[in-house]
Parts: C-alpha cells; sequence; structure tokens
C-alpha cells in the first residue's frame, strides 16, 4: 500500500498555477491600475498602481497551498464519513447566496463577508463536495445501482435540487458542468443503461428548455433577462461571424478574443506585449486568459500546457484505476472528469468553437473561490492517492449485469 502522496500530480499542477502567477503578472496590468485608481479618487490610497492583481494572487496561492497541505492529511475515509454533513453545508451556502448575494447581471453568485477581503463563489464549492458526497453515495447503494426505486429516484431527487438551486442564482454554466458530469458517473459506475440514456435526455430537453422558452426580442431586446440573456448567447453563436460583426450583433467578447487569437496568424507578440488586455477584452485575467496567452505566446506554449492537463488526467486515471476502495475510484474518475470538461468547454469557448460561458479554466484563470475549491479537490486527490496499491490493477468490472 503506498503511503507518499502522489507527488507526480502535486507537481504538474503547481506547474500549472506557477504559470498561471507569471501570466496574470502580464495580462492583469491594465486592470489593477484601473482598480486602485478607483481607490486613488477615494483617497483609500495614494496613487494607483499595476500589480494590485498580482499581489492578491500571491496571497491567494500562499493561502491554498496551505489549505491543500491540510487536505492531504485527512485520511480519505474523514471525506466519506462526512460527506453528507459536508455537503449540507454547500447547499447552505446556495441558499444564502439567494439571500444575500451580490448582483451582477441578473445573477446572484458571490457573497461577500465584511472581514475577508474576498468574496466566496458557493457553486465552486459544490462542484467539489457534490462529486464527495454522490462518490460515498454510490458506494453505499452499489449493489443497487439497477433499482429504480432503491437508487435512480433518490439520486435524480438529490442532484435535481442542487440544479434548482443553481438555477435560482441562475448559473447555468455551472449546471452544464454537472450534468455531464453525472452522466459519466452513471457510465462508470456501469448502472443501467436505460437510467443512464434518461438522464441524457433529460440534459437535453433542459438545454433546450432554456433556449426556447426565455425568447427576447432580437431587434430590441425587449424581455432580455437572465435567461434570455442564455439564450442571446446562443443565437450570436449559431449566427455566422462575418454577418454578426457586419451587422454588430455579435458579442462584444467574441469579437475581441477572435482579434487576439487569429489576427496575429503565426507570430506572436511575446509576453507582457498584448493589446487586448488594455481594456478591449473584459474580464481577461479571469475567463478569457487563454485568448491573451495565444496572443502573446502563441499555441506553441499552450501546447506545452495543453500536455500538462492530460498528464495530470493521466495521474487521475492512475489512481483511479489502482485504488481499491469505491470511494476513492468514484471520487478520482468523477473529479478529473469535472476538471477536463471545464478546461475544455473554457479553450472551446476562446476558441468559437461552444457559445459564450462564464465558466474558468482551472489552474489558469484569476479567482480566488476558483482556486481554493480546486485545491481542496487536489488534497482529497493526494489523500486517496496514499491507498494507490502499485503492484495490482483493479480496473476490472464485477457487475457488468448492472448494465441490463
Amino acid at each position: 500500500m503506498k503511503q507518499n502522496i502522489d507527488y507526480k500530480l502535486f507537481f504538474s499542477v503547481l506547474a500549472l498555477v506557477i504559470f498561471w502567477m507569471i501570466m496574470v503578472s502580464s495580462v492583469s496590468v491594465y486592470s489593477s491600475f484601473r482598480v486602485t485608481d478607483l481607490q486613488a479618487q477615494k483617497w483609500y490610497i495614494d496613487e494607483a498602481y499595476n500589480y494590485f492583481y498580482v499581489i492578491r494572487n500571491i496571497t491567494h496561492v500562499i493561502v491554498s497551498l496551505i489549505i491543500l497541505w491540510i487536505f492531504t492529511k485527512i485520511k480519505s475515509s474523514l471525506f466519506e464519513k462526512h460527506s453528507k454533513y459536508i455537503f449540507w453545508i454547500a447547499i447552505f451556502l446556495l441558499v444564502v447566496v439567494l439571500w444575500l448575494g451580490m448582483s451582477l447581471n441578473w445573477a446572484k453568485w458571490w457573497i461577500s463577508i465584511p472581514w475577508i477581503p474576498f468574496t466566496i463563489q458557493p457553486a465552486e464549492f459544490l462542484k467539489v463536495w457534490l462529486i464527495v458526497f454522490l462518490a460515498a453515495f454510490f458506494k453505499k447503494y452499489y449493489s443497487y445501482l439497477s433499482d429504480f426505486k432503491k437508487w435512480y429516484l433518490p439520486f435524480m431527487w438529490i442532484v435535481w435540487w442542487v440544479l434548482f438551486l443553481l438555477w435560482m442564482q441562475p448559473d447555468f454554466w455551472t449546471i452544464m458542468v454537472i450534468l455531464p458530469v453525472s452522466v459519466i458517473m452513471f457510465f462508470y459506475a456501469w448502472m443501467n443503461i436505460k437510467h443512464l440514456a434518461s438522464t441524457v435526455i433529460l440534459w437535453i430537453v433542459l438545454v433546450f428548455s432554456v433556449y426556447s422558452i426565455w425568447e427576447y426580442d432580437k431587434v430590441t431586446w425587449k424581455n432580455l433577462n437572465s435567461l434570455g440573456y442564455i439564450t442571446q448567447r446562443m443565437d450570436n453563436f449559431l449566427a455566422d461571424n462575418e454577418v454578426a460583426i457586419k451587422n454588430k450583433t455579435i458579442n462584444y467578447q467574441t469579437e475581441q478574443w477572435l482579434i487576439a487569437i487569429w489576427s496575429w496568424g503565426f507570430s506572436w507578440k511575446w509576453f507582457g506585449w498584448s493589446i487586448q488586455k488594455f481594456g478591449y477584452l473584459p474580464e481577461v485575467q479571469w475567463d478569457f486568459i487563454f485568448a491573451v496567452i495565444i496572443e502573446e505566446l502563441w499555441f506553441l506554449w499552450w501546447t506545452i500546457i495543453l500536455i500538462i492537463y492530460m498528464y495530470i488526467w493521466y495521474r487521475w486515471l492512475y489512481i483511479a484505476n489502482r485504488v481499491k476502495d469505491k470511494f476513492g475510484k468514484f471520487a478520482a474518475i468523477w473529479f478529473s472528469s469535472r476538471i477536463l470538461m471545464q478546461a475544455f468547454i473554457n479553450i472551446w469557448v476562446n476558441l468559437n468553437i461552444v457559445p459564450l460561458t462564464w465558466i474558468t479554466l482551472p489552474f489558469v484563470s484569476y479567482g480566488w473561490s476558483s482556486l481554493l475549491s480546486l485545491m481542496i479537490w487536489l488534497g482529497i486527490l493526494l489523500s486517496i492517492s496514499r491507498e494507490v496499491d502499485n503492484d495490482s490493477f483493479s480496473y476490472r468490472r464485477e457487475r457488468s449485469k448492472v448494465m441490463f
């Protein structure tokens, strides 16, 4: 039985975090100056400076690494034992954000705590604790995976209550991550194929419902609301880019990241010389940092980052396939599915392959809640990696009959 954590996984993630810190020091220069200039106008500080987000970034990383170290010291069995209580705390925070959350573009995603200089996004932590809870849930009811009443209905009841709370915010983008991951959960657990098919159908119906029900006037934007805004983004994505640019109906962010990525062909500007970061591409250090990475460093550097992502994915599979406990096996594979799906959705958005979303790039996009939740995830996974048996390969299935 392996006693040490998976250091290969740890240093691979650390490489992404270091790359992120370097890129934030470049892309956040203009944003930092704007934020501190407003503070200077209100006499909070003497003068504006351009390293505001760099300082906060360093603080985030230090705190997150401390949290990571704490979670690696906790046995994975304790996460399984207390998963229900931690999950209910995450649900409680989703309810709190509906009442006390900060509103931005019709949405309430963040909770601001007066004595903490950072906002908290409960949905980011939900992505971690929901998977931990469901891993324990799947292990407990593993022998009932083919039973509709004993397992499938309770599972769907839990998931749909979570989706309802996210819908109320509304946070449709987190829903777009949770639903596909739930399908992967079913597939990996070898559950009944009928249950899997019904879940896929429900997911498709939900997506089309959001698009078709909340329509709006495409000329005057009348009736445009929190969910109509999602419909607008889908319409802009489905429209021809050249026609949309000519008619000025293309999303502003889409236009700017297309300029950042494709305007320079096979050349690049090199580190620190991006043009889009100077107010042209909004929220550049968050969801659209990929576009500036390509603008400054071209696709060669991003290929290296992609290779690191794929190596991390390999280490996740290594842990999942060689840990004997079903909780660790389920948690490892589902965590990896969630992180990789989120990474590829962010990349596809920046390449205009899928509609505009507010999904961050794991370990690379700026964000306190995102980084902290990812470090909690990594701490749990590293804790599970202590139980890996290198001499056995336990990826064999004994319940193929559950599929039918």
